[in-house]
């Protein structure tokens, strides 16, 4: 298991953003060299992980929750394939473009060391958006990606490092609940009602899913197995 690249992004004109100067960071290419990665921050105040990556709307993109974003190459050829087109390394604006790891069945929770020092941990599955669609420019995208359910994840920086393309990555942590990326995408889009099984993962949610999931429960109770 691996790093391919280790995708940043600068500022960029999109129509279909409405962030701060209708800019938008989702273009990614690979970085030259070693990569700083640090927690960001909270969502509203911090950006990316990745330092010289750029997060324009930080309402909805960015911080600790969200530091980094991965997606497996792996995944990446399986859409080549079903698009017609090639995708290179960062076209999802992923910040790491992995290869060997399963990234969207990755359990929440799950924590990686990628080269010697940097240590992330699985938070959420990635909700595509209007900006995404446009970035990629095919109809119908976000209906497609979340039918799909390859969701790549978002990941939180527990110790902070310098990574570089062809880093290992290390699986360290795997916790013993079966609530994955794609899962959780599922439950905080078309499945809600698989809001209360996600309270396995506990603190390592995205914040925003945890406080989602609680108040389902709150409202609704937690389903009686059959």
């Amino acid at each position: 298991m691996k790093v391919l690249t280790v995708n940043v992004g600068r500022p960029a004109p999109s129509a279909h953003t409405d962030g701060p100067g209708g800019l938008t960071g989702i273009g990614k290419h690979p970085a030259n060299g070693l990569v700083r990665v640090t927690d960001p921050g909270p969502k509203g105040t911090g950006g990316s992980g990745l330092a010289g990556d750029s997060v324009c709307d930080l309402r909805h993109h960015g911080g600790s929750d969200q530091a980094v974003y991965a997606y497996a190459r792996e995944e990446l050829d399986a859409w080549e394939k079903e698009l017609g087109r090639p995708l290179p390394n960062g076209a999802f604006g992923e910040n790491l473009t992995t290869l060997g790891v399963t990234v969207s069945q990755a359990r929440i929770g799950e924590r990686w060391r990628v080269g010697g020092e940097l240590l992330l941990e699985v938070t959420s599955g990635r909700i595509p958006c209007r900006t995404f669609a446009d970035h990629l420019g095919e109809r119908g995208w976000v209906r497609r990606f979340t039918r799909e359910g390859a969701t790549g994840a978002y990941l939180r920086v527990i110790e902070p490092g310098t990574i570089r393309a062809g880093d290992p990555v290390e699986l360290v942590h795997l916790p013993d609940h079966d609530i994955t990326a794609a899962m959780e995408f599922r439950a905080t889009t078309t499945e809600r009602e698989l809001l209360p099984r996600l309270l396995a993962a506990g603190q390592a949610l995205h914040t925003e899913t945890l406080r989602a999931a609680r108040e389902y429960v709150a409202k609704h109770g937690t389903p009686t197995p059959s």
